[in-house]
């Protein structure tokens, strides 16, 4: 259900109920592109029914899902086709269209594609733990993330968020743990890193199904490498990566947690894998952000809601 989380804390002053929250999202549901229309992002029913809830709530654990749609105009594409209208309005008038008519010919170029254009949509989950007051998106990108959590602040009144951060920055974290040869308690070092150095080479030293308590990795991190991803397991429960900005990549749930699943009877589905998911990565996170030092409050601005206007 989630491959990437990126983890933020909830401001204390936010409070909101299910209720509330369905009616915020239904404010911005998903509508596709219109025909000259470049993007559109709203929101969609998590459990992929027509109707159904935009926010569901399983075991006290909100989820909801983002639709995002573009349409995929190649930027050679539109070249292309200023250049033609361009030849044409010389053929035509004798006269070269210069630097700034050209611009506006690819704003026409563009127009002109828009429609006929092919389109291409992605989700992103988002998980809000109310009780433990952390929003996570599923999002690789900070970029992805912010695109996401300003939809969410400008609809939810009160809304504030931050991204959450640790006293230990991950980056010290995992260069301790691979000078050590040892994780912290719970969890395990796989066979993935990358590392990184710090001077305007910018190398990058990649390991990959390697073992890393080596002298060869160790050598690095004397030399100024530092780690920004590295792959870990939990109570061989989950398999993640942990990157330097505290992203938690490639996140997969380990053959313990289904055969557990199957005892306890659990069912497959939405409401199954909405279950397995929220109650492991809960339990898991505190521990994580625990061995990295616990949370430091302060050092990230808040993520407000827009100011009205005047």
């Amino acid at each position: 259900m989630f491959k990437n989380l990126m983890i933020y804390r909830i401001a204390p002053e936010w409070e909101a109920d299910l209720g509330s929250v369905e009616a915020a999202l239904e404010k911005n549901r998903f509508v596709p592109c219109g025909p000259t229309q470049q993007k559109s992002s709203g929101w969609v029913e998590p459990r992929g029914e027509a109707h159904a809830a935009l926010v569901e709530s399983v075991r006290g654990q909100w989820l909801m899902k983002l639709a995002t749609e573009q349409r995929v105009v190649p930027t050679a594409v539109v070249k292309k086709r200023a250049e033609e209208i361009a030849t044409h309005i010389e053929q035509t008038s004798g006269r070269k269209p210069g630097k700034r008519e050209m611009k506006e010919l690819k704003e026409q170029a563009l127009m002109e594609l828009l429609p006929v254009a092919f389109t291409r949509q992605s989700m992103t989950r988002v998980w809000i733990n109310p009780e433990a007051r952390f929003l996570l998106v599923d999002a690789g990108s900070a970029s992805k993330a912010d695109e996401v959590t300003t939809l969410l602040v400008k609809a939810m009144a009160g809304l504030s968020l931050r991204l959450v951060q640790t006293a230990l920055s991950p980056a010290a974290a995992m260069t301790a743990w691979l000078m050590e040869g040892a994780a912290p308690e719970g969890f395990a070092i796989d066979r993935e890193c990358e590392l990184k150095s710090t001077d305007e080479m910018k190398s990058v030293v990649r390991y990959a199904r390697h073992l890393l308590d080596i002298d060869e990795v160790k050598q690095h991190l004397q030399h100024g490498k530092v780690p920004t991803r590295l792959a870990m397991s939990w109570q061989d429960r989950i398999a993640f990566t942990l990157t330097d900005t505290l992203v938690l990549k490639k996140l997969a749930f380990l053959e313990a947690v289904m055969e557990q699943a199957v005892d306890d009877g659990v069912e497959k589905g939405f409401d199954g894998d909405a279950l397995i998911a929220t109650s492991e990565i809960g339990h898991m996170l505190p521990e994580l952000l625990e061995a990295l030092g616990g949370e430091s409050d302060g050092l990230q601005a808040a993520l407000q809601p827009a100011a009205a206007p005047v």
